[in-house]
């Protein structure tokens, strides 16, 4: 059975994507970061959210994947997502179609190019 958690800024689904469908897997998580480009990203910033990931997914080793421990998971990462943008690691993305500042004050950041 495909379990997800979704909160703004992060997906988890218990799947593995196959030509772009969701595959539902018991052993396999993906993360999907920032799906509709709210924020600007780094490389850097979006390998310290794959890495916080894996430290919690990690911390539940042992325990069965149950919709709680996936959605705490899930909401974890959105904190950790916000505290990287209320300390500039990232910023919003003033050319996205969605602006919401629901996560503080706007930092906004050059991209790189």
């Amino acid at each position: 059975m495909l379990l997800k958690s979704t909160t703004r800024h992060i997906h988890i689904y218990t799947a593995e994507v196959n030509n772009n469908e969701l595959i539902p897997s018991e052993s396999v998580l993906t993360l999907d970061v920032d799906p509709d480009n709210e924020l600007v990203w780094s490389e850097d910033a979006l390998q310290r959210v794959y890495a916080k990931f894996d430290e919690l997914v990690e911390a539940y080793s042992g325990e069965d994947l149950t919709d709680y421990n996936l959605r705490r998971i899930g909401s974890d990462l959105e904190h950790y997502v916000r505290s990287m943008l209320q300390n500039g690691i990232v910023g919003y993305n003033l050319s996205s179609r969605v602006r919401n500042f629901s996560m503080g004050l706007p930092q906004v950041v050059s991209e790189s190019k």
